[in-house]
C-alpha cells in the first residue's frame, strides 16, 4: 500500500474513499459505500509524497491546477467527510511541524504596518482590479453586499435574510439612538454603514484600505441618496481621528495581525466618547493560538490571522476596555459559506470569464474548506461588545438586543 493510500485509511474512521494514484493503482481507504464511492484520482506522481509532507496546501494547490480529481461527489462533500474525520486534529505530523515553522517565521517577519495592511487587503478585495469587481456581485447577497458570516435564526433563512438577520442583531446590541455619530472600521461594501443610517437616522464614516470598495460604497450611498449621512474614506484605521458614540467592525479584525491588536483595542478607546459602545464581529478560533492554514494564508487572505479568545481578550485588558458582552456564532458561518458556494458554482463561467479556470478551482476550494471547518473543527465567529464604562448599556438585562 503507497503511504499516501496509507494515509487517507487512516484518516476515515467513518466512511471513505477509493485512491486511484498516478500509475492507476487502486485502493479502498476506510469503509466507502462501494455502491457509488467517492473516488479521488492523483494526477501526478509527486503527490505521492507531497500529500504526506504538507497535505494542508499540497492538496488545494493540486485541486488548482487540475492534478486531483474527485469523481462520485463534489468537492464540499469530499472535504466534509475528510474534516469530519480528523476533527481538531492535525491531519500530518509533518505538516503540523511546518506550519509551527512558518508561525514562527511570521511572528518574527509580519509586520502589518498601514502599507503592508493596505497591500494585503488589496490582494483579495481588489483583486483582478475593475473588472474583478464582479466576482462579489456572483456569490455574496443582492441586497446588502455582505461578505461576512450571517445569521440563519431559521433553517429555511435565505441567504439574503440571514444578513438582514445578522445586520439586525448587531444594530441592536450597540444600542444606537438617533442622530448619533457611528464608525465602521472595515465597512465593506456598505451593507451596515447604510442600514445604520436607514434604521436609526445617523451619521456613519465607514472606512476599508480598497479602492473597489470605497469606490462602489460612494456611489451606492448616492444611489441610496444616503450621501448626505454616510461617507466613505480609504484610510487606515490608526489614521483616523475624532470621537464617536458608537464603533463597529465587521470581519477586518482578522487582517490587523496579531502584533497589532493592542493598538487596535487603544484606538478604539482613544476614538470612542465616555458612553459609547463598540461591538467586534471577528472569525475566531475555539482552540489556542495556532499556526493559520497555509492554503489561505498564501493565496487568499495574506497577512491574515484567526486569532483564539485568548488572545482577543488580553489586549482589550490592557487597553482599559470593558467586555460588557460576548456571543459565539456556532453553525452559521458554515451555512453562508455554502449559500455562497452555491451560487458561485451555480455562475462558474461567468467567473472564468473574469480570470481562468485555475482562480476558479481556487475560489471554489477556498469556500468549500472553510465551510468544512467551520463544520467539523475550530472557527466560530466571536461577537463581543466593548464599553468604557458599566453606564454605557443597560443593567442587568439583555432584552434590547433580543426584543
Amino acid at each position: 500500500m503507497s503511504s499516501v493510500a496509507r494515509l487517507f485509511t487512516k484518516i476515515f474512521k467513518e466512511g471513505g474513499i477509493i485512491l486511484i494514484d498516478s500509475d492507476n493503482q487502486k485502493y479502498i481507504c476506510g469503509k466507502p459505500n462501494m455502491s457509488k464511492p467517492i473516488t479521488i484520482r492523483l494526477l501526478k506522481k509527486n503527490l505521492n509524497w507531497k500529500l504526506i509532507i504538507n497535505p494542508d496546501l499540497s492538496f488545494p494547490e493540486a485541486y488548482m491546477k487540475g492534478e486531483i480529481v474527485i469523481e462520485n461527489a463534489n468537492l464540499t462533500e469530499f472535504l466534509n467527510l475528510v474534516f469530519k474525520n480528523i476533527g481538531r486534529k492535525e491531519v500530518t505530523i509533518p505538516s503540523y511541524i511546518i506550519k509551527k515553522i512558518m508561525h514562527l517565521w511570521r511572528v518574527v517577519s509580519n509586520y502589518n504596518f498601514p502599507g503592508k495592511s493596505q497591500k494585503d487587503i488589496q490582494h483579495h478585495y481588489d483583486i483582478g482590479g475593475e473588472k474583478g469587481e464582479k466576482l462579489y456581485d456572483i456569490f455574496l447577497d443582492e441586497k446588502h453586499r455582505q461578505y461576512s458570516c450571517a445569521y440563519f435564526k431559521n433553517t429555511d433563512d435565505t441567504l439574503e435574510q440571514a444578513q438582514q438577520n445578522k445586520l439586525d442583531h448587531i444594530i441592536k446590541k450597540l444600542h444606537i439612538k438617533e442622530g448619533q455619530k457611528i464608525l465602521d472600521i472595515g465597512c465593506g461594501w456598505g451593507g451596515m454603514a447604510f442600514e445604520i443610517a436607514r434604521q436609526k437616522k445617523c451619521e456613519v464614516l465607514g472606512i476599508s484600505l480598497s479602492n473597489n470598495q470605497i469606490n462602489y460604497c460612494n456611489q451606492k450611498a448616492k444611489e441610496l441618496n444616503l450621501d448626505n449621512q454616510v461617507r466613505f474614506e480609504l484610510i487606515d484605521y490608526r489614521h483616523v481621528k475624532g470621537k464617536f458614540d458608537r464603533i463597529v467592525s465587521v470581519g477586518m479584525f482578522e487582517h490587523i495581525g496579531k502584533k497589532f491588536y493592542k493598538v487596535f483595542f487603544k484606538k478604539i478607546n482613544e476614538l470612542l466618547k465616555k458612553d459609547g459602545i463598540s461591538l467586534l464581529h471577528t472569525i475566531g478560533s475555539i482552540n489556542q493560538p495556532q499556526p493559520t492554514a497555509p492554503f489561505i494564508q498564501k493565496y487568499i487572505f495574506p497577512g491574515g490571522v484567526v486569532p483564539s479568545f485568548s488572545e482577543i481578550l488580553k489586549p482589550i485588558e490592557k487597553t482599559g476596555l470593558i467586555v460588557s458582552d460576548t456571543e459565539t456564532l456556532i453553525r452559521h458561518y458554515d451555512k453562508t459559506l455554502n449559500e455562497w458556494l452555491k451560487r458561485f458554482n451555480a455562475k462558474k463561467t461567468e467567473a472564468k470569464d473574469i480570470f481562468d479556470d485555475q482562480f476558479v478551482r481556487m475560489w471554489e476550494f477556498y469556500l468549500a474548506s472553510c465551510s468544512a471547518v467551520f463544520k467539523y473543527r475550530d472557527l466560530v465567529v466571536f461577537q463581543l461588545q466593548l464599553v468604557k464604562n458599566f453606564d454605557s448599556i443597560p443593567s442587568n438585562r439583555r432584552d434590547y438586543i433580543y426584543s
